[in-house]
């Protein structure tokens, strides 16, 4: 018996050491930073500067600007992906031809890379070459071709645009699988109480995937606030800093500042910030008592 613990022990070290090293230990080094003047040009003169760098960043009209973008980001992005998703994967429950080619197209954008996604929708929101200005213009719809990407009024709109195609596929995958183990008995049993197909969906099948709707858009909320790539491919925070989200704003910092005191300051508030929207979205969605019958 001992033997067997010490060989299950002496298996778990490298995992426990390696994930110290490389997940708990910058977590706990970024805290600390948050509280330094720390940049990378002078490291000499690294020391603690108590809440300097959060109250400058609560003046930077940057962050707040980036701060407000999240906000846009995660609400417009979550709602379109979302019922986007779940339509798509009510219409790929039923039977028909070709369906697993069309599964394949709509899971497809899910297995590339966020940055990719925005060099692709960079090259489409051109104003010179991109293909949205020629089919707008060649239906009628504008007289003359829009900077997308470079007026500060459309940026934020276009980055969103891309993200929303990007997450669809993520919601569709995943209810898909929920929908498909819902009991055909519920279904029954709706249709000889007379319910309507409409009646159907909203008291039988989102009740019943209701843990999964929950879990998917606590998730999803979570990866967009964080993921800077589509932004960094499509935009790169500009023009003059309308498109930068915080996690974006945050790597900026870093890229273009070397100051990792100022960077870890916002990651800190980003952390705080999905602490208390977890709390309060599991909270109002009372998440423990979802699918019940």
């Amino acid at each position: 018996m001992k033997k067997q613990r010490a060989f299950i022990l002496s298996g778990l070290i490298p995992a426990l050491l390696l994930v110290l090293a490389f997940t708990y230990y910058p977590f706990l080094k970024g805290i600390v930073m948050a509280f330094q003047e720390y940049k990378l040009f002078d490291l000499r003169s690294v020391h603690f500067v108590g809440i300097d760098n959060f109250k400058a960043a609560f003046k930077d009209p940057k962050f707040i600007m980036a701060l407000q973008n999240s906000g846009y980001w995660v609400v417009i992005s979550l709602f379109f992906q979302f019922f986007l998703g779940l339509t798509l994967a009510l219409l790929m429950k039923k039977q028909f031809r070709g369906r697993g080619i069309y599964q394949g197209f709509v899971f497809y954008s899910w297995a590339l890379s966020g940055f990719l996604i925005g060099m692709i929708w960079k090259w489409m929101f051109n104003s010179q070459i991109g293909v949205i200005n020629d089919l707008l213009l060649k239906l009628g719809i504008i007289e003359e071709r829009i900077g997308f990407l470079s007026n500060p009024h459309w940026a934020m709109f276009s980055v969103i645009i891309a993200n929303v195609w990007y997450g669809v596929a993520f919601f569709a995958i995943m209810l898909l699988a929920a929908l498909q183990s819902v009991p055909s008995e519920l279904y029954e049993a709706a249709v000889m109480d007379g319910a309507s197909g409409v009646r159907k969906l909203w008291n039988v099948t989102l009740p019943y995937i209701m843990p999964t709707i929950i879990a998917t858009t606590l998730l999803r909320a979570i990866w967009i606030f964080n993921d800077p790539t589509i932004i960094y491919g499509l935009t790169n925070g500009g023009p003059a800093g309308s498109t930068h989200i915080l996690s974006s704003l945050m790597l900026d910092k870093i890229i273009y500042g070397g100051d990792y005191g100022a960077a870890s300051a916002i990651g800190i508030i980003m952390i705080a910030i999905l602490l208390l929207y977890t709390i309060f979205f599991l909270s109002v969605t009372k998440a423990e008592k979802a699918g019940e019958f």
